[in-house]
């Protein structure tokens, strides 16, 4: 029996930590960022899609697609955020599953779906737990102002995007508070793990 954890967290929270503890312990992590990447590029059925509907100036010279630009676009737009979803989560569905499916017939213990907006897409279905990592509002600007180069308004924008994080924490079966340091958010999810009845054999 394969256990499948949904990993997710708010933009700038630190998930993508978490996601390398799980790689650290040989823990099958699939990115549905590098999925949702794979699915748009050039040839294949999410990029026509996209261009169908947006226009080739979302496009960089080299014929891919330009995801600074489409990002721009989305994150002050809801509807265009929207529409965009639609072409995209379907092939990284079907993508993640395939793994999944993988993953089981490998015989592996655990898999981690590493998903940024598990719940607001409502993909909690593809997993059995849920586990999210999280820090405070100020710190959550803080972190992606400092990280991706941005305005305040910007930042706020992409935060005001997805589901508030306290929404987020009342819905998930597990929690890392990433306020703290690097060893205390990696002890909360060995802890964790623990609790999901992981084998020890699993953890390097």
């Amino acid at each position: 029996m394969t256990l499948v954890i949904g990993l997710t967290g708010g933009i700038a929270s630190g998930k993508s930590t978490v996601s390398n503890f799980f790689k650290e312990l040989n823990i099958t992590v699939i990115d549905a960022d590098i999925e949702a990447r794979q699915a748009v590029m050039k040839g294949e059925s999410a990029y026509f899609k996209i261009i169908a509907e947006f226009g080739e100036e979302v496009l960089l010279a080299d014929g891919e697609i330009d995801r600074q630009k489409l990002g721009s676009i989305i994150f002050h737009h809801e509807e265009k955020r929207q529409l965009l979803n639609n072409i995209v989560h379907p092939e990284v569905r079907k993508r993640m599953s395939a793994q999944v499916e993988k993953a089981k017939q490998n015989g592996e213990e655990v898999v981690v779906l590493d998903i940024p907006l598990l719940f607001e897409s409502k993909l909690t279905y593809m997993v059995d737990k849920t586990l999210l990592v999280f820090v405070d509002n100020e710190t959550q600007l803080k972190r992606l102002i400092a990280r991706n180069n941005l305005s305040v308004e910007d930042a706020e924008a992409r935060i005001h995007s997805q589901m508030p994080l306290s929404e987020k924490i009342r819905l998930a079966d597990a929690l890392i508070n990433n306020n703290g340091s690097i060893a205390d958010a990696k002890e909360q999810l060995l802890e964790i793990l623990a609790q999901f009845d992981i084998n020890k054999k699993t953890i390097k």
